[in-house]
């Protein structure tokens, strides 16, 4: 699941602005959503991705998806070479400005920290967490399986009894099966 509460900050609010994003390639659904503000980032036009709404967001979304239809035509590459490109490409935009996002194919989820963002992984066995900002709990052993796993992913920490891994800055982060697997910088070197 993805989610976004926006404030919006470039973009008028409306239908074709709201996040997250959805546009399929390679045959699967990727959504994507983006908390920040690009300045000056005016990328080309694709071919095949282009913006409906007025978004800085969803610019950079049809630009990453466009950047990898050109770099791997017809198939998706193997999870490291996706991993290793979207990288580069989160590198490129992040110049522009704050560039928080969530990227899912529905096999992987992909998490850029370009300012602020951490996680907490929840497994069995499942805890009560209490809510940082209201005084409610959730008891996850009444509603999972012992199976069960998720990462849950945020701007700032959802609770405040559960340990919360922060992720650096310019930082994008891989997650398979609710564990994160891989992690590289986005700093482009100058």
């Amino acid at each position: 699941v993805i989610a976004h509460i926006r404030k919006a900050t470039q973009g008028r609010v409306a239908l074709e602005n709201t996040h997250p994003f959805q546009r399929e390639l390679w045959g699967r659904y990727w959504l994507f959503a983006h908390n920040g503000n690009l300045l000056d980032f005016a990328p080309p036009s694709g071919t095949r991705y282009r913006r409906v709404g007025s978004t800085d967001s969803e610019l950079a979304f049809c630009f990453l998806l466009q950047t990898l239809c050109d770099r791997f035509p017809g198939v998706m590459p193997p999870r490291t070479e996706l991993f290793e490109a979207i990288v580069e490409i989160a590198g490129q935009i992040g110049k522009h400005g704050e560039f928080n996002f969530l990227l899912s194919n529905g096999d992987s989820l992909f998490a850029h920290c370009g300012s602020k963002l951490c996680y907490v992984v929840r497994q069995a066995p499942f805890t009560t967490a209490h809510l940082a900002d209201q005084d409610v709990s959730v008891d996850f052993s009444e509603v999972t399986s012992p199976d069960d796993r998720v990462a849950v992913i945020a701007t700032q920490a959802l609770t405040d009894n559960e340990s919360w891994t922060t992720i650096a800055p310019g930082t994008l982060m891989l997650f398979h099966d609710g564990l994160p697997i891989d992690s590289a910088s986005t700093a482009i070197a100058v």
